[in-house]
C-alpha cells in the first residue's frame, strides 16, 4: 500500500503534460486494474479518492492555469478508465457512496463537506467544471484576474452552451472548449453506467443513484446543463454549413460533443413514467420559474424541465433539429459523400420518444402540422433498411414503438393523407400516393422479407395500421394489394392453426378493411376493387374448417414451408432507383441482447372514439360479446392470457389447436361488412364485365368510384383505437436498449468493452 500523503507517487498519474484518453486506455490495461483491485484494494481506493480530490480542487479554483486544466483532464480520463472495473465487482459497488475517512486532511475543507460521499463530490465537481470560464465556456470578463469566489457566484444560466430553448445567445464555437466538455461528459456517462452492471430487474424501479443525485436540486447547474445538452443536440447541423464536401476539409469537432450530449441526455431521462407521478402538462410555469402552485412533478429535474417546456418556438426548434438530424443519413445528394453522415440516430429516436412520452404538449405540437412527416419518413427508412439485419432488432423496435405512440392520436392518421413526393431511395416498390401508402408498403416489406426475430412486432405493425385506418382517404392500388396479400398470407390454415395468437393478425386486418369501408368508402375504390378481386380469401375465412382431421391436415402442410410468409402473389414491382437492398448483418457484428417486450395487450389500452371525436377508455373488464360485430368482442382478455401461456410452448411444437379453440374465435371474425359489400357489388361488377366484355380495370374502378353503399352496410361499428400505455415492461426494455446502444457506440476509447456487464449480453451475429 502507498500512503495517501505520498504526493510525489500519486501526482505522476495526472501531472504528465499531454496524454489523450486513448493513451490512458493503452497505458492502463484491464488486467492491471483488476489485479490492483484484488491484490491491493487500498491503493485503488486511494487512487480514486485522490483523482476525485483533484477534480474538486480544479472546480474550486476555476482551473486558471494550463497545468490545472491538464490535471483535471488527466484525472477525468483516469476515472473514466477505472470506474467500470469498480462497478463490475459487487464488493466495490458501495465504495463511491461511502465517505472517505479523514478526507479533511487538506485542512481547507469544512467539516460538513467531509460527510459527502465520494460519488456526490465527483458529480458536483463535474457539474462545476462544465461551466468553468476559459476551460469549458467562454469567459465574459475582460480581465484575466478572477478570484476563486467568482466560481461560486457565477450564474451558469448565462453560460449555456448553445442558443435554443430558454437561451437566445449563441456563443462563438470553440474547439478546445468542446473537447473539454466532451471529456467531462464521457466521465459523467461512465459514472451513470453503473446501471450496466445490474441485471435487468422485473420491477424496473431500481433508481440509478448517480443520475438521481446529479439531476436533483443538489446540483445547482441542473437547469443550465439540461438546456445546454438539449440545445447542443438540437442546434447541430452536420451538413458543413451548406458547402458540399466541407466535412472532408475540416474535421467536424462538434459531432463527438453532440453524440456525448445526446447519450448523457437520454440516460438522465431514464425515468419510468408508469410508476411515478406524471409530469405536469398544464404549462402554467415558464421554463425556469418553479411555481409553488404547481404539483411537484418528478424529483428528477431533467425529466421535470423536459415536461415543462411549452413555448411554441421551443417546440419548433426541438422538432426541426431532431428531424434535420434524423433525415441526415437519407440525404443522398447528387454528389456521393458530399454530406457527413451522422451515426447517432438511435440516440435521437430515444430522445424523441422521451419528449413525446414526458411532454404531451410536445406530442400534440408534433401532430399539429405535417412536420410529423419529417420524423415519419426517416423512421420508415430506418425500419426498411434494418429489416434483414439481426444486429438492428432494437432499432426496429424503437421505430415501431414511436409510430405506435403517434398512431394513438387522430391527427397522425389525418396527416398521413399528405401526398408523398420526397423520393428517398428505398428498397420498396415504386408507387404514387400518400404517406399512408408509404407506411403500408414498408410494413408489408418488413413482414414479408424481414428476419424471423421480427415476428413479435407484427401485432404492433398491424395495430398502427388499424389505428390510422379510419382516417385514410384514398389508398393507392399498390398499398391496397399489399394489405390483401398480408390477409392472404395470414389466413392460410396452417398459419392460423400453428400458434395460439396468429389469428389476431387476421382480426387486425379485417378491422382495417371494416374501418375504411365504413368511414372512408368514397375515396377508396382501389381497396374495394382489391377486396372484390381477392373475395375468395374472405369466403375461405368464413368457411374455415374446424373439425379435428382438417386441423391435423393443415398442420401437416406446415412442415414444408420454412418461412411464415411467402412473397408469392404480392407482385413485387421494381424497387426505387438508387436504392440498396436491405442487407443482413455482417458476420461477427456485435449486438447486445434485449429484454422481451410486453404483448400488444399490455402495450396498449383500448379507447373508443365517440361521436364528437373524443376518446373514451374501454374498461378492461371482460368485454360483452353481445355486440358480435364490434371488434371489442374480439379479445376476451382471460382467453387471450390463457392463449399467451399456451403459445409459449408452441416453439417446441407442443401447441395443439382444438376444434373448440378454432370455433371460439372463428365465430367472432368481423366479416359481416365485407360479406355485405361483396354481396352487393360483385354481381354489379360481373354484369359490367359481361355486358361490355371488359378486361380493363379502369372501367370497373370508375364504376366503383361513383358507386355508393349508403343504407346497404351494417350499422357502422364504433372506432377503436389502441393507445400506447406506459408500463414497467417497456421502461425496462428502453433501459437495456439505450445502454446497449451506448455500449456498442463507445469504441474509441472502448469504455465498457470486456467488462462484466450484467444488463445485457454481448452477442456476435
Amino acid at each position: 500500500p502507498v500512503e495517501a500523503t505520498d504526493d510525489a507517487f500519486w501526482d505522476q498519474f495526472w501531472a504528465d503534460t499531454a496524454t489523450s484518453v486513448q493513451d490512458v486506455f493503452a497505458l492502463v490495461p484491464a488486467a492491471e486494474i483488476r489485479a490492483v483491485r484484488e491484490e491491493s484494494p487500498s491503493n485503488l481506493a486511494t487512487l480514486c479518492y485522490k483523482a476525485v480530490e483533484k477534480l474538486v480542487q480544479g472546480a474550486e479554483s476555476g482551473c486558471h492555469s494550463e497545468k490545472e486544466r491538464q490535471i483535471v483532464l488527466n484525472c477525468s480520463r483516469l476515472l473514466t478508465r477505472v470506474l467500470p472495473y469498480i462497478f463490475e465487482d459487487p464488493d466495490w459497488r458501495g465504495f463511491f457512496w461511502s465517505t472517505v475517512p479523514g478526507a479533511g486532511r487538506g485542512g481547507a475543507e469544512d467539516d460538513d463537506e467531509n460527510a459527502r460521499p465520494l460519488a456526490e463530490s465527483l458529480l458536483l465537481a463535474i457539474a462545476d467544471l462544465l461551466f468553468c470560464p476559459d476551460f469549458t465556456v467562454q469567459s465574459h470578463r475582460r480581465s484575466t484576474v478572477d478570484s476563486a469566489e467568482d466560481i461560486h457566484s457565477l450564474d451558469s444560466c448565462e453560460y449555456i452552451w448553445e442558443a435554443g430553448v430558454g437561451f437566445a445567445h449563441s456563443p462563438q464555437p470553440n474547439y478546445i472548449h468542446d473537447m473539454n466538455r466532451m471529456e467531462l461528459l464521457k466521465l459523467l456517462l461512465t459514472c451513470f453506467s453503473e446501471a450496466m452492471y445490474l441485471p435487468p430487474a422485473p420491477d424496473s424501479s431500481s433508481i440509478n443513484p448517480w443520475v438521481q443525485f446529479f439531476c436533483s436540486t443538489e446540483n445547482r447547474h441542473a437547469l443550465p446543463l439540461f438546456t445546454s445538452l438539449l440545445n447542443t443536440v438540437c442546434a447541430y447541423d452536420p451538413v458543413g454549413y451548406g458547402i458540399p464536401y466541407n466535412h472532408l476539409l475540416f474535421s467536424d469537432y462538434r459531432e463527438p460533443l453532440v453524440e456525448e450530449a445526446a447519450q448523457v441526455l437520454i440516460v438522465t431521462l431514464d425515468h419510468d413514467s408508469a410508476t411515478s407521478a406524471s409530469p405536469t402538462v398544464d404549462g402554467t410555469t415558464t421554463g425556469t420559474a418553479m411555481d409553488d402552485a404547481d404539483p411537484p412533478g418528478p424529483e428528477n429535474l431533467f425529466v421535470n424541465y423536459l415536461s415543462r417546456i411549452h413555448r411554441e418556438e421551443d417546440f419548433q426548434f426541438i422538432l426541426k433539429g431532431i428531424a434535420r438530424l434524423l433525415s441526415n443519413p437519407l440525404l443522398q445528394t447528387y454528389l456521393p459523400n458530399s454530406t457527413k453522415k451522422i451515426q447517432f440516430h438511435q440516440e435521437l429516436l430515444v430522445l424523441f420518444w422521451k419528449l413525446c412520452d414526458f411532454n404531451k404538449k410536445f406530442l400534440f405540437f408534433v401532430l399539429k402540422s405535417s412536420d410529423v412527416l419529417d420524423i415519419l419518413v426517416p423512421i420508415l427508412y430506418f425500419l426498411n433498411d434494418a429489416r434483414a439485419d439481426q444486429s438492428r432488432v432494437g432499432l426496429m423496435h424503437i421505430g415501431v414503438f414511436i409510430l405506435l405512440l403517434l398512431s394513438g392520436e387522430r391527427n397522425f392518421g389525418v396527416r398521413l393523407n399528405k401526398p408523398y413526393s420526397v423520393r428517398v431511395p428505398m428498397d420498396i416498390p415504386v408507387f404514387t400516393g400518400t404517406h399512408a401508402d408509404l407506411l403500408i408498403v414498408v410494413f408489408h416489406k418488413i413482414i414479408t422479407s424481414g428476419h424471423q426475430r421480427l415476428q413479435p412486432l407484427f401485432d404492433c405493425l398491424l395495430t398502427i395500421v388499424v389505428n390510422v385506418s379510419p382516417y385514410l382517404k384514398s389508398l393507392s392500388m399498390v398499398a391496397a394489394n399489399k394489405l390483401l396479400h398480408l390477409l392472404e398470407a395470414f389466413s392460410t390454415t396452417w398459419f392460423l392453426f400453428s400458434a395460439a395468437q396468429n389469428h389476431h393478425l387476421v382480426f387486425f386486418l379485417l378491422e382495417v378493411f371494416n374501418n375504411i369501408i365504413q368511414y372512408q368508402f368514397d375515396g377508396n375504390s382501389n381497396l374495394v376493387y382489391a377486396i372484390i378481386r381477392k373475395r375468395s380469401v374472405f369466403h375461405q375465412l368464413a368457411n374455415l374448417p374446424t373439425d379435428p382431421p382438417a386441423i391435423h391436415k393443415a398442420l401437416q402442410r406446415r412442415r414444408r414451408p420454412p418461412e411464415p410468409l411467402s412473397r408469392a402473389g404480392s407482385q413485387e414491382g421494381a424497387s426505387m432507383e438508387g436504392s440498396r437492398p436491405a442487407a443482413p448483418a455482417e458476420p461477427g457484428t456485435l449486438k447486445t441482447s434485449l429484454v422481451a417486450t410486453p404483448g400488444i395487450d399490455k402495450l396498449t389500452e383500448k379507447s373508443q372514439v365517440s361521436e364528437d371525436g373524443t376518446l373514451r377508455s374501454l374498461d378492461s373488464a371482460p368485454q360483452q360479446s353481445s355486440v358480435e360485430d364490434s371488434p371489442a368482442a374480439e379479445e376476451p382478455s382471460q382467453a387471450w392470457r390463457e392463449q399467451r401461456r399456451l403459445s409459449s410452448a408452441s416453439a417446441s411444437g407442443q401447441w395443439n389447436p382444438t376444434s373448440e379453440w378454432v370455433l371460439s374465435w372463428k365465430s367472432k371474425l368481423p366479416l359481416q361488412t365485407i360479406m355485405r359489400l361483396l354481396q352487393v357489388l360483385v354481381p354489379q361488377v360481373e354484369k359490367i364485365c359481361i355486358d361490355k366484355g371488359l378486361t380493363d380495370e379502369s372501367e370497373i374502378l370508375r364504376f366503383l368510384q361513383h358507386g355508393t353503399l349508403v343504407g346497404l352496410l351494417p350499422v357502422p361499428h364504433p372506432i377503436l383505437i389502441r393507445k400506447y400505455q406506459a408500463n414497467s415492461g417497456t421502461a425496462m426494455w428502453f433501459r437495456t436498449y439505450m445502454w446497449g446502444v451506448i455500449y456498442l457506440r463507445n469504441v474509441d476509447p472502448p469504455v465498457w468493452y470486456d467488462t462484466d456487464v450484467k444488463l445485457f449480453e454481448i452477442q456476435r451475429v
